[in-house]
């Protein structure tokens, strides 16, 4: 499929919806504490969107998912639910954003704007020596794929330094999920796939935008859908964990839109000689 290529102007707006969904996360912290309910969370970060960004959670009623927010605890590799489970000490949650935004309508129903997509990792309480290293990982794989990108680079060139990084600490890649273009779109061409070859695969071209979102498993790779049709687990039972960033490909380059304060890691990279 031909690459969606964003103009100034289109770009501009993927920055502010982008630095919306990072906001997000960076308020929803504080509350990620044993005894909230996934449930609560999802209700703090509606209500921020809605009416402190005047922005729309684009998950609400995407394809009938019924909240506003991802919440994936333990061994849940995406899509979980918010309900009324109360998290414990111990647990890990990947709190899942996506704000959809329009700067040219005053109504945060309007069906037009642009999405900014991006997840964290959460610990309660603290967390086992396997699931701190899980996450470690995991946010690894991801900081070396965004590393990499840049105009002329292959969507096997992403696969591969994720799928090497987390095998070689014994981790798996799922495989049934993946990253994905962005824009007015939620979700776009390419499919970004989490594993792969270098060499192979579609090139990125300056001005796209596109997700990398990997999930990693402390078992083996394969997954379960649950009944309700969303809810993704190991189908071994081990831990999970993601971490995800929209990112637009410069002419030299990467920026990443979704960068919080919290990182230590550079907003824009740039690959001129």
């Amino acid at each position: 499929m031909a690459a969606v290529i964003k103009t100034p102007a289109e770009m501009e707006k993927m920055r502010t919806s982008g630095k919306m969904a990072a906001e997000v996360l960076e308020m929803i912290g504080p509350y990620v504490v044993k005894g909230v309910t996934t449930e609560e969370l999802d209700n703090i970060c509606h209500d921020y969107i809605r009416n402190k960004l005047n922005a729309y959670p684009a998950p609400l009623n995407y394809h009938g998912f019924p909240k506003s927010i991802c919440t994936s605890v333990n061994h849940v590799i995406c899509h979980g639910i918010p309900g009324d489970k109360k998290l414990k000490d111990g647990d890990i949650i990947n709190i899942d954003v996506t704000v959809r935004f329009d700067e040219d309508s005053t109504d945060p129903d309007h069906p037009n704007g642009y999405h900014g997509d991006t997840s964290k990792m959460f610990v309660v309480g603290k967390p086992s020596i396997l699931a701190e290293r899980l996450i470690r990982v995991t946010q690894e794989c991801l900081y070396k794929a965004i590393r990499i990108v840049k105009p002329g680079t292959r969507l096997g060139d992403i696969g591969e330094i994720i799928q090497k990084h987390a095998e070689s600490h014994n981790y798996s890649v799922v495989r049934e999920y993946c990253g994905h273009g962005i824009g007015s779109t939620f979700h776009e061409d390419p499919q970004i796939v989490h594993y792969g070859k270098a060499g192979t695969g579609e090139v990125l071209e300056a001005g796209q935008c596109i997700t990398i979102e990997p999930m990693i498993n402390a078992g083996k790779k394969h997954c379960k859908l649950l009944k309700d049709d969303w809810t993704v687990v190991t189908k071994d039972r081990s831990l999970s964990a993601q971490w995800e960033h929209t990112l637009l490909i410069t002419d030299d380059g990467v920026e990443v839109l979704t960068l919080r304060t919290d990182e230590d890691f550079p907003r824009v990279i740039s690959h001129k000689e």
